[in-house]
């Protein structure tokens, strides 16, 4: 594993977003894995810049995202699709025929997950998949207690994830309770990982996935058995290791 040290957030945005943009630059069709929620809003902000100073050209590459919840519309604003629209894809070139993301509105799971990682075999895997950390060690919406070896699927969000996620929300209440994400043993079949981890409140967590056991109850854990992962941390998020 590769730790790299930021100062705070904006620097680890920057950090971060110079390993993924030199993926784009040294293979312009990349298949790009995506992530959502606060962590890497920084990050698509600097390749935004970089993009309308001419440095970086997303016309060739394939995007996929991680999750999406489940009963929200692409153009409901709490939707992953309508954040990553705001914060990345509608700023840059990327085609809307590379972008995929899966289906929250679709009711039979079975079905949507079976697309989803039909998608992801047809591509031939992520070449560079971007993640955050959740306080309970999530990575996508994998739950503590997820099977390593579970493939795209729906998942019931715990009581934990969904307060951390109703600042998005009017009322906690609106929050979805159900999500389709990619699951950890699609997620390892990426060539490169890179992970960001922004905070004191991540601190802890941090330490136990990356210097702590290999456990489905710290999810992230599973990382330790990747061969090529990033680590880019502020100094709060990595001061216990």
């Amino acid at each position: 594993m590769r730790i790299i040290r930021a100062k705070d957030y904006s620097d680890m945005s920057r950090k971060a977003a110079n390993v993924l943009s030199a993926q784009v630059i040294l293979k312009p069709n990349s298949v790009l894995g995506l992530s959502t929620g606060s962590s890497p809003v920084g990050v698509y902000r600097q390749l935004v810049e970089w993009y309308k100073k001419g440095d970086l050209d997303f016309s060739s590459a394939i995007t996929v995202n991680l999750d999406e919840y489940c009963g929200l519309a692409p153009d409901a604003p709490q939707s992953y699709r309508c954040f990553m629209n705001g914060n990345l894809f509608d700023h840059v070139n990327v085609r809307r025929e590379n972008i995929h993301i899966p289906n929250g509105m679709e009711a039979d799971a079975e079905k949507e997950c079976a697309r989803y990682e039909a998608l992801l075999e047809r591509l031939s895997g992520i070449d560079m998949q971007l993640l955050g950390i959740g306080r309970n060690g999530h990575i996508g919406f994998n739950e503590p207690g997820t099977a390593f070896e579970t493939s795209t699927h729906r998942v019931a969000l715990t009581e934990s994830t969904i307060a951390a996620n109703k600042h998005f929300f009017e009322d906690e209440n609106d929050v979805p309770r159900h999500a389709y994400t990619m699951g950890i043993r699609s997620i390892m079949q990426a060539a490169r990982i890179l992970l960001i981890a922004s905070g004191k409140e991540k601190a802890q967590i941090v330490k136990e996935a990356f210097t702590g056991a290999v456990t489905p109850l710290v999810p992230a854990s599973v990382l330790q058995l990747h061969n090529n992962v990033t680590l880019v941390g502020d100094e709060d998020a990595l001061s216990l290791l």
